[in-house]
């Protein structure tokens, strides 16, 4: 701003030494005015005449810069007094210094006079040119500098005027700051009324469900027994399907009432062999792959401190996901891989001790994939990246993928680019913390 300011008096002081000095002779006698012109022609003033008290006047009725007025003071019909006394009736004109040239030399009597009606000087005949030079560019200086003064003042009003909606547009800009902070705080205490009340009824929903698993568990006991000297294969196959699926939803609902109390204990951290997790996942979704025809690979998945039924319903998720997003007519391929790593490697976690081990997880497929940029939102609950009619689904189970690893105290992340399929990485510590 300073170096704008500068700049704008810079401009404002060339232009006033620019500026035209305008002269406004009045005299009854043309070679008087004559004289005076030629005096005056080489300095560049420009020099405007008028022959008589009232031409003058018509004169000033439209023209009110005028640097300097060289007034004769006896003149017929009206004199140099009388005149100087009509100009400084008008405001506009009274800024405009008038210097009397009379033949009255040193009269006391007649000098008080025209000083009385305003004038600020006298010149007496005959005119000394250098005198009248001289004087005229005192004049001249002064109008330059009073002009200069009154272009700054105009330069500063305009700057502080700039500053001050500069300041006022500061002000609201944090005052809209503050407010979007507000609003932020706000909607962080309603997100989290929903979560809490998102677990309360996820909670209660799967309380719920216990009751009519247990029938269900129930009565396939009884049948089970009533079939057990039964020599279809086929029956006896289905209702063992029955029972496992029984079996594994009891577990899922305990593990989903566990995830929604936001809470776990130390005892229900195990040793757990990811190879196993996925082989029982897979043995789970068999009907789903055989029926897509899905690869599915795996090895040398580590074993770490982890509470096996999330594990397996993280890993559950993610195939799942793979396998309903696979390309039409394609055989879904799905990867998954480990590599061990150190704390010092690891970044985003919530535990980055630099002697810990972890664990990089990647479950890649071949499938449709995504825009990048949706990689953060496929994991907010209920997001969802295309229309029910496309994929069925709530848009719940990666957000849940999401919660299980961070209850682990790790990260998932997701990478992929359209049309060529998906990578989910999970980065997960070998320990958590939890004592052997």
């Amino acid at each position: 701003m300073a170096v704008q300011v500068r700049s704008k008096m810079e401009k404002t002081t060339n232009a006033v030494e620019k500026s035209e000095i305008k002269i406004l002779a009045v005299d009854d006698r043309a070679d008087n005015l004559f004289s005076i012109e030629t005096i005056l022609e080489r300095e560049g003033y420009v020099i405007h005449k008028a022959l008589s008290g009232r031409a003058a006047l018509k004169l000033l009725l439209t023209q009110h810069d005028y640097t300097l007025i060289l007034m004769d003071v006896q003149m017929p019909d009206m004199n140099g007094f009388e005149t100087a006394s009509l100009i400084y009736e008008r405001d506009k004109l009274k800024h405009i210094p008038i210097i009397f040239i009379t033949a009255h030399n040193q009269d006391e009597e007649y000098m008080f006079k025209g000083y009385e009606t305003g004038g600020v000087d006298f010149i007496y005949k005959p005119i000394n040119p250098e005198l009248l030079r001289f004087k005229v560019s005192v004049f001249a200086e002064l109008y330059r500098k009073n002009h200069q003064l009154l272009l700054h003042e105009r330069e500063l009003k305009e700057v502080n005027q700039n500053l001050q909606r500069e300041i006022e547009e500061r002000r609201a800009s944090e005052e809209k700051a503050k407010r979007l902070n507000e609003q932020l705080i706000e909607n962080n205490t309603e997100l989290k009324t929903i979560n809490e009340e998102l677990d309360r009824f996820a909670y209660v929903a799967s309380h719920d469900l216990q009751e009519p698993l247990r029938k269900i568990m129930l009565f396939s006991d009884k049948l089970s027994a009533k079939l057990k000297e039964s020599n279809d294969p086929e029956l006896q196959n289905s209702l063992h399907r029955i029972v496992r699926a029984s079996e594994r939803m009891q577990t899922l609902i305990n593990d989903l009432l566990k995830l929604s109390r936001n809470t776990h204990h130390e005892n229900d951290f195990q040793l757990t062999d990811l190879n196993a997790v996925v082989a029982e996942v897979l043995a789970e979704l068999d009907s789903e792959i055989q029926s897509k025809g899905a690869i599915i690979t795996y090895n040398n998945l580590p074993t770490l401190w982890a509470i096996p039924g999330q594990v397996y319903q993280l890993f559950q998720n993610l195939i799942t996901n793979s396998l309903k997003f696979s390309k039409a007519g394609v055989a879904p391929m799905i990867a998954i891989e480990a590599e061990a790593l150190k704390g010092n490697q690891v970044q985003g976690t919530q535990d980055e001790r630099s002697g810990n081990t972890f664990y990089r997880i990647r479950v890649r497929d071949n499938g449709i994939g995504f825009d990048p940029k949706f990689a953060e939102d496929i994991f907010v609950v209920f997001k969802r990246l295309h229309s029910y009619h496309e994929f069925k689904g709530t848009g719940i189970g990666l957000s849940i993928c999401k919660k299980i690893v961070e209850k682990h105290k790790g990260m998932i992340t997701a990478e992929s680019t359209p049309a060529k399929g998906s990578t989910f990485i999970i980065t997960l510590p070998e320990q958590d913390g939890v004592p052997a």
